[in-house]
């Protein structure tokens, strides 16, 4: 009996030639669909795939609308009469969204006028004075959360940036006005007076972490009192006291050591914001070119590790907090220098040290972060003024919106659930203020 026909289940099998030849056909076949290159998305497919994905600039920008859906929340609930439209509010709810909406509309929009530009503004001294405004409240914070940033970098947690800034401010103070010195100079010794002012007040919990390992934490923050103790005691000092004043103030600041203005006379803003942009470039390339800042994020990454590889951390941890010293001592000679105040009293350094701290949380620990994080905090502030004026709400307001940007940046899950977010393509390995960045 003959074998089966083609096709059938009895066929012989196949020779070892046809068998060869048979798979050499499968391939060829084959080969062009397995060589046609994947097909790459187009920048504009890729733009649009991660505009709703879990990266910073997303998470950010939507704690940014977070931020500002909460605190028209809490407009509506501090204002009796719009308050008392949702006591009918079953019977006419037009009346209850009108008047929030006026409300919170009305206030958002000083807010912007105050920060940013004014439309009904006329002349130009008029036009620039919101942005001047920003500027001139921005530039203390640069330094000020500068320091506490590149303290972070280098695994220290400085909670003194308030006290370095203060006796930065005590320091640039008392060149302004003791040392007789041209115009040019006396700037130049007052500027550099404020850096080595917060330089020797960050070197006390530097070398004390260093050699004894005591927190940073707890020495910076008592060191936070003495200063701010002292600056009080020196003001009312024979030769610093304003001999015509009985308050608690001190003799101007010589006009030779006033920073020069940027608009004019007429608006605030003045050179410490260039100063403020320079230094930010300088920490930016400290942390990123030089080997000092290798070894700085080398020892904030694992002390450890650094040690064992033959970087000094005691030396590391000393030069850590002198730096972020003279950085906040800077952020305080702006208070005196600048156009905030021409002399020292005790509350000439407001709150720019605590206010540094959520500037560089905001800022990622990140040097241009940190610079566009004040700008931000800046124009909260300038804006804040003029919507306190205007529409009537309390500026502490202002400080509950910057409380709640911070607090939606550093719970990026809760603002990921809220709206959604796709996950974020892996991103490199760095250091971080919140868990899942």
């Amino acid at each position: 009996m003959t074998n089966a026909e083609s096709g059938s289940p009895d066929k012989e099998p196949a020779t070892t030639d046809q068998a060869a030849r048979m798979a050499l056909d499968n391939t060829e076949r084959t080969e062009p669909a397995s060589q046609q290159p994947p097909e790459r998305p187009t920048l504009g497919r890729l733009f649009v795939a991660n505009l709703w994905a879990a990266n910073t600039f997303t998470v950010t920008l939507l704690s940014l609308v977070l931020a500002m859906i909460v605190g028209g929340i809490l407009m509506i609930v501090s204002d009796p009469d719009v308050l008392a439209t949702y006591s009918y509010i079953t019977a006419r709810p037009a009346d209850a969204l009108n008047a929030s909406w006026a409300l919170v509309s009305e206030a958002y929009a000083n807010l912007f006028k105050g920060a940013v530009l004014d439309p009904d503004a006329v002349g130009l001294t008029a036009a620039l004075s919101p942005i001047s405004e920003t500027l001139t409240y921005t530039a203390p914070l640069v330094f000020t959360g500068l320091s506490v940033a590149l303290a972070f970098r280098g695994g220290l947690f400085n909670i003194g940036a308030q006290g370095q800034a203060t006796m930065g401010v005590v320091a640039a103070g008392l060149a302004g006005f003791l040392l007789p010195l041209p115009a040019g100079l006396h700037l130049l010794v007052a500027v550099f007076a404020g850096a080595v002012g917060g330089a020797v007040w960050g070197f006390i919990p530097g070398i004390l972490k260093a050699r004894t390992g005591a927190h940073e934490v707890i020495n910076t923050i008592m060191l936070n009192y003495v200063a701010a103790y002292f600056l009080v005691w020196l003001i009312v000092q024979n030769g610093v006291q304003d001999p015509n004043r009985t308050n608690a103030i001190s003799r101007p600041v010589d006009a030779s050591a006033q920073l020069p203005r940027l608009f004019g006379d007429n608006l605030r803003a003045h050179a410490g914001i260039i100063l403020a942009v320079l230094a930010t470039w300088a920490v930016a390339w400290l942390l990123n070119r030089s080997t000092l800042g290798f070894e700085l994020r080398a020892v904030g990454s694992n002390p450890a590790a650094s040690r064992t590889a033959g970087i000094s951390v005691t030396r590391t941890y000393v030069l850590i907090m002198v730096f972020a010293g003279a950085l906040a001592g800077l952020g305080g000679s702006q208070m005196v220098l600048g156009t905030t105040a021409a002399a020292l009293t005790p509350l000439v350094v407001a709150q720019i040290g605590f206010d540094g701290i959520l500037v560089a949380l905001l800022g990622r620990v990140k040097p241009w972060g940190v610079l566009l994080a004040a700008l931000l905090f800046g124009a909260l502030q300038a804006g804040g003024n003029r919507m306190q004026s205007y529409s009537g709400v309390s500026l502490e307001l202002v400080t509950v919106l910057q409380a709640l940007i911070v607090i939606f940046i550093a719970a990026p899950a809760l603002v990921k659930a809220i709206f959604q977010l796709r996950a974020a393509r892996a991103a490199r390995p760095q250091t971080s203020l919140a868990k899942g960045w």
